[in-house]
């Protein structure tokens, strides 16, 4: 191909038009860089390059918004117009191709190379050719009447195939894309083919218009101008075959509401909305909201019941495969296959899973639908704050559609799905309304028989639609829509939990997420509990499963790198994988200690370990208390005070303590808050070894509330506060004589590992707690009754026993 010389020529970016050689065009300019860039050129030899613009929005476009051909012209003439502008007159010389842009302000100058014109080699493809573009020109030209006869004579007298299609792209009204592309092609033969194809497509476009103009025409009158537009769009849907005829529609929504198992009062309903859009005009915006409210009712599954799935065995299997633990809920989930199964149509199965995140709520809702073979839907309720997205928008609004139940009812397509609806307790309300409000009528057994949406404004049955709730705070609930729902509480996983929970299920899925095999990645049991203990600190197994994709990660790796074939982590190799423990571990069993006595305290991550410490300063009475404790945990070191001071006669414990001693009571770790009422008698126990000066077993916990009297009254959490005690070293638990029947509920290695004494009252606590008698007045042995120790055994109801001393 000959190479030209290039040129460093002004440019000018031209909106929707393309200028072809041969050609002569008239613009006007506007943009400062145009004008900038057409007095330029007529200050040298008046050339210029013209190319368009890639968007024609763009007011000032960059260098990478031009095209890279355009044409190479010359300006003839330059007419000032009204203001700055100009009008300009030129023709084009030839094709080019910006190779650079050696300026763009304060006008655009490009580096252009001339692109040579490229003649068809053989004369006889390139005669067949111009008889090509000359018909498909003619074609055309009877279809546009507005095309001048000269450019037809033109048209018949030129010979050079380039120059043909040059000059019909320049006068034809192609599209700017469809000009630009003839442009870009220096191929004549190409170009000629482009050119076949554009007259071809105008003249089908030209005459389906002309079709289209014609049957309006005749189907107006004097009296129907008004009406103009509208038989327009008719007879645009009947050329592509999307005209309805109306009575047809109207007989099809009648023969769908026929067929629908609804009451008669809802196919009333849908009748009369029929009726109504079969006189309305079929292009009116009112016919369109009509339609759009019978095709969403006649998508709900009126009379859809899914056939359940009612076996106890097999869904005790499904839940114990997919779940560890949660014996709670795992016995309410068969306790409601098990009702459903002798009374089918029992209604009001409304149930609130409650814990923190990552116990499992969600996953437990999608295990009971499985096991009842339900269509599980999912509706995502945290930051919900919009009424209508409850109960939906009325039909009078532009967008309307109907709530996320009706929607998830109709995603579901039957009338009994399973309908989890998550974060309940993040809704939110704001002048649009309160959407816990409106689901007070849906989660009501006693009326969402009849539940109606404000888009639908028909009633819907929803009570065969089994709802599971979760939600992390049941505080945050409306006290009318806790009201309505069953509560069922989930822990936070205690430590062998978990580990049962990675082992069968947590590491299998992301080994094989992996892509690694239990023969290429194993991770020890004692590896397992020290990324528990040491690396992740929570109620839930997410972090925990997150530790684990991590290794997994490293491992392939160290795979992939060829380090190694298989690898095998063991608890010593944590450090090397993981980095320095997190958490340090729970302190060991510490040895009697004046004024520390080892409390137990519930968190959302389960059980810990809370050491109380006191001490007793010579003073006025005064009692302070630190370690972010709550007002209620105040309040308790306060009873604890009073309890003492009721029992000052057979206490080792200074008469006026209270006028003449200063008390300390501290709870470590004093950035994290604490409140709750349990740690009564870790305090009182603790103020009278330091009064007493006696020592207080260091393997000895202790949970209770005390009142001034000297009563220890039952607390929550025993499951993991004993599981904390066990995970501390301790050997015994002094617990509230009303929390005994809970051991149930507690571990077997936690039962087999600690004694557990019920106390009733402080006078029995002491005994337990000291490692001698001084904390009596006189030194004497205490006269208190030593009460019952528990030794639970695994898997069984606590049995008791009467014991002569403790150990």
């Amino acid at each position: 191909m000959l190479k030209l010389p290039t040129k460093n020529l002004p440019t000018v970016a031209l909106r929707g038009l393309v200028v072809f050689p041969d050609s002569r065009v008239h613009f006007d300019v506007g943009r400062a860089r145009s004008i900038a860039a057409v007095h330029e050129a007529m200050a040298g030899d008046a050339h210029i390059f013209l190319t368009a613009q890639q968007d024609i929005r763009v007011e000032d476009p960059k260098e990478e918004m031009l095209n890279r051909v355009g044409c190479i012209a010359k300006i003839t003439q330059i007419l000032k117009l009204p203001g700055d502008g100009l009008r300009v007159v030129a023709e084009g010389l030839n094709r080019g191709e910006i190779l650079s842009v050696t300026a763009s302000d304060p006008y655009f100058r490009c580096q252009v190379m001339p692109l040579p014109k490229v003649p068809v080699e053989d004369p006889i493809t390139a005669a067949a050719m111009v008889r090509s573009v000359r018909e498909s020109f003619d074609q055309y030209a009877k279809v546009n009447v507005k095309l001048s006869p000269e450019l037809g004579f033109s048209v018949s007298s030129e010979k050079d195939l380039g120059k043909l299609t040059d000059m019909i792209a320049a006068a034809v009204p192609f599209t700017v894309e469809a000009k630009q592309a003839m442009l870009d092609e220096i191929d004549s033969l190409t170009r000629g083919e482009l050119m076949v194809a554009a007259l071809e497509t105008e003249a089908d476009l030209l005459k389906l218009e002309i079709k289209i103009e014609q049957k309006v025409r005749d189907s107006m009158d004097a009296n129907q101008r008004d009406y103009y537009l509208r038989e327009q769009l008719s007879a645009i849907a009947e050329e592509l075959g999307e005209d309805d005829d109306p009575k047809k529609e109207a007989e099809e929504y009648r023969a769908r509401i026929t067929a629908l198992d609804a009451d008669v009062e809802i196919k009333d309903k849908l009748m009369r909305e029929t009726n109504k859009l079969f006189k309305m005009p079929s292009g009116s915006h009112e016919a369109t909201v009509v339609r759009n409210y019978l095709d969403t009712v006649l998508e709900l599954p009126f009379g859809v019941v899914r056939e359940e799935t009612l076996d106890l065995a097999a869904a005790a299997t499904t839940l114990d495969a997919d779940h560890y633990g949660l014996k709670k809920v795992k016995e309410r989930i068969l306790e409601l296959i098990a009702t459903r199964k002798l009374a089918p149509d029992i209604k009001g199965q409304i149930l609130c899973l409650v814990g923190p995140p990552g116990v499992g709520k969600t996953s437990i809702a999608r295990s009971i639908a499985a096991c009842m073979n339900r269509e599980y839907v999912r509706i995502s309720l945290g930051g919900v704050r919009d009424e209508a997205e409850i109960r939906g928008h009325r039909r009078t609004y532009i967008g309307s559609m109907p709530g996320r139940i009706m929607e998830a009812v109709r995603k579901a397509g039957c009338v009994n799905p399973l309908i989890l609806m998550d974060e309940i307790d993040k809704l939110a309300s704001d002048y649009k309304g309160d959407p816990s409000a409106a689901l007070l009528e849906a989660l009501d057994p006693e009326q969402n028989n009849t539940f109606q949406d404000h888009f639908l404004e028909i009633p819907f049955d929803l009570s065969r639609v089994l709802f599971v709730l979760t939600a992390n705070d049941p505080d945050a609930i409306p006290p009318a829509l806790r009201d309505r729902m069953e509560v069922i509480t989930l822990g936070g996983y205690t430590r062998e939990e978990k580990f049962q929970i990675a082992k069968r299920h947590l590491i299998p899925k992301q080994v094989e997420r992996h892509g690694l095999t239990a023969q290429t990645f194993r991770l020890s049991p004692a590896a397992l509990y020290g990324i528990i203990d040491g690396y992740v600190k929570e109620a839930g197994v997410r972090n925990l499963e997150r530790e684990i994709a991590n290794l997994c990660r490293k491992s392939a790796k160290a795979i992939v790198g060829e380090e190694t074939d298989a690898v095998s982590i063991k608890a010593s190799d944590l450090q090397t994988w993981m980095g320095p423990r997190r958490y340090k571990k729970e302190p060991p069993a510490q040895k009697g200690e004046v004024g520390l006595v080892n409390g137990l305290a519930w968190t959302a991550v389960g059980g810990e370990l809370l050491p109380i410490e006191t001490a007793v300063f010579e003073g006025s009475g005064k009692v302070q208390l630190t370690g972010s404790l709550g007002d209620v945990m105040k309040e308790s070191a306060t009873a604890a005070i009073s309890c003492i001071r009721s029992r000052i006669d057979t206490l080792n414990v200074p008469e006026t303590f209270y006028k003449e001693k200063d008390i300390h009571i501290h709870a470590p770790e004093g950035a994290v808050p604490k409140d709750g009422p349990s740690a009564g008698i870790t305090m009182a126990t603790a103020l009278i070894s330091a009064f007493s000066g006696c020592p207080v077993r260091g393997d000895v916990a202790m949970t209770g509330e005390i009142t001034i009297r000297g009563r220890v009254l039952p607390i929550g959490g025993l499951k993991e506060k004993t599981m904390a005690a066990y995970k501390a070293g301790m050997k015994t638990v002094i617990l509230p004589k009303d929390n005994l029947p809970d051991l149930e509920e507690v571990e077997d290695v936690v039962k087999e590992s600690l004694e557990f004494v019920g106390v009733a009252t402080l006078d029995e606590v002491l005994p337990i707690a000291f490692a001698n008698n001084t904390y009596a007045r006189g030194q004497k042995k205490a006269t208190a009754k030593v009460p019952a120790t528990v030794k639970a055994k695994k898997g069984g109801v606590p049995q008791y026993c009467q014991k002569g001393e403790v150990r």
